[in-house]
């Protein structure tokens, strides 16, 4: 819609055609939009929803908005029409006929009965028996009410066109989750994926009724525009919804996979938990080597096998055998990490069981070394290192070892050893042509 011109003193004829000729256009434009206002399929739908909240209350106010608009129009219509008329009269207009147009194009000369045009005081203000307006004032005024009446439609006309299409789909989407999850034994009150299908159903089913009948209460208009319409509709709890939806679709598809390969992954299991039982067995009697074999060692106790987890895969397999998915799924995952830790457990009890065993055989093969080492320098027959050799070796192969008294007997034959095969230093030489001790 445009606005006519501004008013000013006496015109002359040529500028009374063209107002004139510019109030047609307006005349024009302005029908178009309240033509295409009243054909809006938005319009439409408003009209013959069972509206609720913000909706219904707004679109109360935008019925009686349009209805003003159209009286308003009337009355333009009719004070554009009185002007052509009088303009018609006579080809050269007269001092007293420019004088009444200029009056009629720019003065307050057009009237609104409220009774006509007023249906409620809310929409343009308080009440009154009547209002006078300029056909620029008039212009001005509609399009205020038309760019307010049009921002509710479009507006609505947007989320309708947007979200209940959307919850449509994602509700046929929840339907498959549904019947899918029924196929694993995930139910309502049986599992919790099941409770949360439960709730995204009635969620999508109350968030499709009150967008249909309240659509307003679910556009966030655009605060930095001004024009009508602008903004988007609100879909943060359809957007949640789907973001659930679609949570529960993956875990019901990590039962789906459980079903498929539980066989191999229970087999694994009993595999996993066969090795720490094995490995505990290996531990246990490696302790009583040690206390055997070795003198004055704290060795650790060895705990027997976890009774607890072989129950626990019992009862996974009696949920594969009934085909109770969706108990054996978060089962089979903590029985996986348990059972890894488990080995890892035993594993960790061996070695510290055998480290005195490991110990011993570490001095051993030092103290071999060594011997081997003296024999390639031609020093194998020392008394000192044999002597010292025999007392390790008698220590180190006795039952029980002493370690700690071992390992000193080895250091004092490395020591002996390192003496022996280190070269003596020539000394200096003195006046008299020796060489002196070093």
């Amino acid at each position: 819609m445009g606005v006519a011109g501004p008013p000013g003193p006496v015109m002359d004829r040529d500028e009374v055609d063209r107002a004139l000729a510019r109030l047609g256009e307006e005349h024009e434009a302005i029908e178009t939009s309240l033509l295409a206002l009243q054909d809006h399929a938005g319009r439409r739908l408003l009209e013959g929803a069972e509206l609720t909240g913000v909706t219904k209350d707004r679109w109360a106010s935008t019925e009686q908005a349009i209805t003003l608009l159209w009286g308003y129009f009337d009355a333009y219509a009719g004070a554009l029409r009185s002007a052509r008329e009088l303009r018609a009269r006579r080809r050269w207009p007269s001092r007293d006929d420019l004088v009444a147009l200029t009056d009629r194009l720019r003065g307050p000369s057009v009237t609104v009965a409220s009774a006509a045009a007023h249906p409620a005081p809310s929409v343009t203000g308080p009440a009154k028996l009547s209002e006078r307006f300029t056909l620029e004032g008039l212009v001005s005024r509609m399009n205020t009410l038309y760019a307010r009446s049009l921002d509710v439609v479009v507006a609505a006309d947007a989320v309708w066109s947007a979200l209940p299409a959307r919850i449509d789909l994602l509700a046929a989407e929840l339907q498959r989750t549904r019947s899918l999850a029924h196929s694993v034994g995930v139910r309502p009150g049986e599992h919790p994926a099941g409770d949360e299908l439960e709730a995204i159903t009635h969620e999508l089913s109350s968030l499709r009724a009150q967008v249909v009948s309240d659509p307003l209460a679910f556009w966030s208009p655009a605060t930095a525009s001004s024009a009508p319409g602008g903004g988007r509709p609100d879909t943060g709890r359809y957007d949640h919804a789907a973001r659930a939806l679609e949570d529960v679709r993956r875990e019901i598809e990590a039962v789906l996979a459980v079903r498929q390969d539980s066989e191999t992954r229970l087999l694994r299991l009993r595999d996993v938990l066969s090795r720490a039982d094995r490995t505990l067995t290996e531990a246990r009697a490696a302790r009583g080597e040690v206390l055997a074999k070795i003198a004055a060692s704290e060795v650790p106790a060895v705990s027997g096998p976890p009774t607890v987890l072989q129950e626990r895969l019992a009862t996974a397999a009696e949920y594969r055998r009934h085909a109770q998915w969706h108990r054996l799924s978060p089962l089979l995952e903590s029985l996986e990490r348990e059972a890894e830790d488990e080995l890892m457990r035993a594993r960790k009890s061996l070695t510290a069981v055998t480290a005195p065993l490991a110990v011993r055989a570490e001095l051993r093969g030092r103290l071999d070394a060594y011997k081997a080492k003296v024999a390639r320098h031609g020093m194998a027959e020392d008394p000192l290192l044999i002597e010292r050799y025999d007392a390790a070796r008698r220590m180190l192969w006795s039952a029980p070892c002493d370690l700690r008294a071992a390992e000193q007997a080895v250091l004092r034959y490395q020591r002996a050893a390192a003496e022996v095969l280190v070269p003596r230093q020539p000394g200096p030489v003195d006046g008299t042509g020796h060489q002196g001790g070093s």
